[in-house]
């Protein structure tokens, strides 16, 4: 008897320690771009209105779009270098192959869109907002998400070279077979953050800050001496 009530009380906990576990899924962005017309007023403008455009291998480097506004748009093959999209918004719209250096999207707003395929370093995306963003394929050094919103965010086959993360909020966000590497997590606030499918995950700091993340038991085994760090254990053999 006292033996069958320990099995039942193992059941009912081992099915809620399974239901607290649960990670809810990022809802995936699903853009479906309408008709195109091609981008041909020459350069961006500051608070201009781009609505249903395709800008194909442009290079907008050094442009001033600040304050636009992107709506059903597609911009594909795109240099991008020292661009100056502060505050911009993006909306149903789909960015391919994006190239350059420090391109300034700080306090941008990204929402159902997809970045595939990017060669992009120095991105500044700090304060920004992204919803429903998926982040495939490419790779993108340096890139700058301090204070941002993060929300129903996919990077999946992509390779993230010491993305700073610091102070952001992330919620229900997956990294799915991708290179994270020298990432910064300092101060983030996480909710339904999921780690477990990343391909390589190397964190520099914050690991202090992943509660509500999850991450595999192998990944747990490889951040075992950065969570001791963080918790001020030294580790140590026999007589050390």
């Amino acid at each position: 008897m006292v033996q069958r009530a320990k099995a039942t009380r193992t059941a009912k906990g081992a099915r809620g320690a399974k239901a607290a576990g649960a990670v809810k899924e990022a809802r995936r962005a699903e853009v479906r771009l309408p008709p195109l017309r091609p981008f041909d007023a020459g350069e961006l403008e500051p608070d201009g209105d781009y609505d249903g455009l395709e800008f194909g291998g442009l290079d907008l480097g050094e442009q001033d779009g600040g304050g636009a506004l992107f709506m059903d748009c597609a911009l594909t093959g795109c240099g991008v270098g020292g661009t100056r999209l502060a505050r911009a918004r993006f909306v149903d719209s789909v960015l391919t192959e994006l190239r350059g250096v420090g391109t300034d999207l700080a306090e941008a707003s990204l929402r159902d869109v997809e970045v595939i395929d990017a060669r992009l370093g120095g991105v500044q995306l700090h304060g920004g907002v992204l919803e429903r963003v998926v982040v495939r394929g490419g790779k993108i050094d340096y890139l700058n998400l301090r204070k941002a919103r993060l929300r129903d965010v996919i990077f999946e086959g992509c390779v993230l070279v010491e993305p700073d993360f610091g102070e952001a909020s992330m919620e229900r966000v997956e990294f799915r077979d991708c290179v994270v590497r020298g990432a910064d997590f300092s101060g983030v606030r996480m909710k339904d953050v999921d780690l477990r499918a990343a391909g390589e995950l190397e964190i520099m700091r914050g690991v202090g800050s992943l509660a509500g993340a999850v991450i595999s038991p192998g990944q747990l085994m490889e951040l075992a001496g950065a969570f001791a760090g963080e918790l001020g254990v030294r580790v140590a053999g026999p007589g050390a």
